[in-house]
């Protein structure tokens, strides 16, 4: 362990790297939004909005089973579980690491830095752990002579350390180069910088409580005491939740008014409704996801699902499961291994919809009863491995001939 440790944060250099650009340097730095606020990865995440996308993306993404498969000679494929690779994926990604917080992890620093890094460990050339390193302790240089990334990693006092691009398991984001992605929460300072800005600032309203429940409208002069006597009178007979709703009565012409919203403050609720928009579109989270269902119903909840599926996370798996076969998978491995999210337990809490689903399957050939208890962790049972096929069904060529 101390070896391993040893090298992760070694001293070593190369001398054939170039000088970092200026926006690799200034990636993960924070900067002063427009609203004055100074927002960063982790100043972002005070943000509810933001830290509702995150935990989105990055539970969805921690919660998939992620399996290594083989391909086979007739085209199909099945689960290369002998496959060193297959235990840190799916299991355990090191000693004090589970594979589902491995990815919780990643997929956070990916969705709060655009990038996310982890040290692979390698013995007699076969990966055994996978270990994060913390963004904002990367710097992506360049080797001039092949072009290839580099990484210098600075954990705490230690002296920096150059990896190969072989060491690293590297996420990244959309950006405008092909060695770094560009951080999210750094492209939506504004947006975030604002809410953050705003949600302060409803905050001091109420903590400071200067805005009053009603006033009295009396068309006479009231004396100190006057004024002090009646406020008292109010309050004792009707703060507090015994006193709620009791009959007010007023006399001498003396009328009570309730102070409502006005336009301001309604403007100022769509304003922080709007951000919650803003912010989730730069994350393309439905909105329903984050609790925000003024336009959600029944009917078009169901859509905005898939939608999150099919556009929203279907992108981030394709990143992770490229970056897989690039990083931990040999060249020699590549054409025979691949992984894949199982993007199926997504649909699970729909008992009935999956249910129906797989009776179309079995009926229609697509799967064998076998495959379907082996999908909902049941064992298999005898015959359970035959496909079916509908009885009102014959040969394509034999009605042709018929014609």
């Amino acid at each position: 362990m101390l070896e391993r440790f040893k090298k992760l944060i070694g001293s070593e250099t190369k001398s054939t790297l170039a000088a970092p650009a200026p926006e690799f340097i200034a990636l993960f730095g924070a900067t002063q939004s427009a609203s004055g606020v100074a927002v960063t990865p982790d100043t972002a995440m005070r943000c509810p909005t933001v830290f509702a996308s995150v935990k989105v993306l990055a539970e969805s993404v921690a919660q998939l089973p992620l399996h290594l498969y083989r391909r086979s000679a007739d085209g199909g494929k099945e689960r290369a579980v002998d496959h060193p690779l297959a235990s840190l994926l799916n299991d355990q990604a090191n000693d004090w690491t589970s594979a589902a917080e491995f990815r919780l992890f990643m997929q956070t620093a990916l969705c709060l830095h655009g990038n996310a890094f982890a040290f692979i460990n390698r013995s007699a050339g076969k990966v055994t752990e996978l270990i994060p390193i913390p963004s904002p302790s990367v710097t992506v240089e360049i080797d001039t002579a092949t072009m290839e990334p580099v990484y210098k990693v600075s954990v705490g006092n230690a002296a920096p350390r150059v990896y190969d691009r072989s060491e690293i398991f590297h996420l990244k984001t959309l950006g405008t180069s092909p060695y770094v992605g560009l951080s999210p929460v750094m492209q939506a300072k504004e947006a975030i910088g604002l809410s953050l800005v705003m949600e302060e600032h409803g905050a001091r309203i109420f903590s400071a409580g200067a805005r009053p429940g009603g006033v009295f409208k009396y068309a006479k002069t009231l004396g100190p005491d006057a004024m002090k006597r009646l406020r008292d009178s109010f309050n004792a007979g009707h703060a507090g939740g015994e006193n709620a709703g009791k009959t007010l009565i007023l006399e001498d012409g003396m009328d009570f008014e309730p102070l409502q919203f006005n336009s301001v403050d309604l403007q100022f609720l769509e304003m922080r409704r709007h951000q919650v928009a803003e912010i989730a579109r730069v994350f393309r989270i439905p909105l329903h996801l984050l609790q925000e269902l003024e336009r959600a119903t029944h009917n078009n909840a169901e859509s905005m699902g898939q939608q999150f599926l099919a556009l929203t996370l279907l992108p981030w798996l394709k990143l992770w499961e490229g970056a897989i076969r690039r990083a931990l998978l040999t060249p020699e491995e590549r054409p025979e291994y691949h992984a894949e999210f199982l993007t199926d337990d997504l649909a699970r809490a729909d008992l009935a919809a999956r249910f129906d689903a797989y009776a179309k399957a079995v009926t229609n050939g697509l799967l064998s009863p076998n495959e379907v208890r082996s999908a909902e962790n049941r064992a298999p049972y005898p015959g359970g491995d035959q496909f079916r096929l509908p009885l009102n069904t014959e040969d394509a060529r034999a009605t042709d001939g018929a014609a």
